[in-house]
């Protein structure tokens, strides 16, 4: 895996929706331990039943098998949003019915293509910058350039596109607009570019 020393990039965007807007601010804050996704590998912790605490992987239905209330669905939910659920289901069950729930290891999928050596998916279980993940795919060829790298995110049900230029981080320079690193999320399609001859 690459590390996660924190990358920044010098960014333009666009969009394919009909509102494209700005370079959004949160895609600088790794949200991996925010929504709930197959794959993730959450604990639970019963204050009311310590018998019942277990670490589970949310299947690819994005549900979990628990005691005494059997499937529940985890995925696409936040982590504090889940636990308030479990807490609801429990009240009936448990005398103490708080839950705690933590994400133990969260699993993202992005695809990188184009000028890069080992084109591919990609799964990464941390925080992880654009850059980072073309790292991950072998870096660029001898043709690829980071001028306008492109991204391409499913947001609220809408396609968006990000045009990022990464030069300025290879150079170890900041040049405007600057931004904070750029962090991958779960589904992201990476396409880097060739040169322009």
């Amino acid at each position: 895996m690459v590390g996660g020393v924190a990358i920044t990039a010098a960014l333009f965007s666009g969009g394919c929706s009909s509102n494209p807007g700005p370079y959004p601010k949160e895609a600088m804050i790794p949200s991996r331990t925010v929504i709930l996704s197959p794959g993730d590998i959450v604990r639970l912790t019963f204050a009311g039943a310590p018998e019942w605490n277990q670490s589970q992987t949310i299947r690819a239905d994005g549900k979990l098998s628990l005691p005494q209330i059997g499937e529940v669905r985890a995925a696409g939910k936040s982590v504090p949003q889940f636990q308030s659920q479990l807490e609801g289901l429990y009240e009936s069950e448990l005398t103490n019915s708080s839950v705690l729930v933590t994400l133990e290891n969260g699993v993202m999928s992005v695809y990188v293509s184009g000028a890069v050596n080992k084109p591919g998916k990609f799964t990464f279980n941390r925080p992880t910058t654009v850059l980072q993940a073309i790292a991950e795919a072998g870096g660029m060829t001898m043709f690829g350039s980071l001028k306008k790298v492109r991204l391409v995110r499913v947001e609220r049900g809408q396609h968006h596109a990000y045009t990022l230029d990464l030069r300025s981080t290879m150079r170890g320079t900041l040049m405007p607009p600057a931004t904070g690193a750029f962090y991958i999320r779960d589904g992201d399609v990476i396409s880097v570019p060739q040169s322009a001859f």
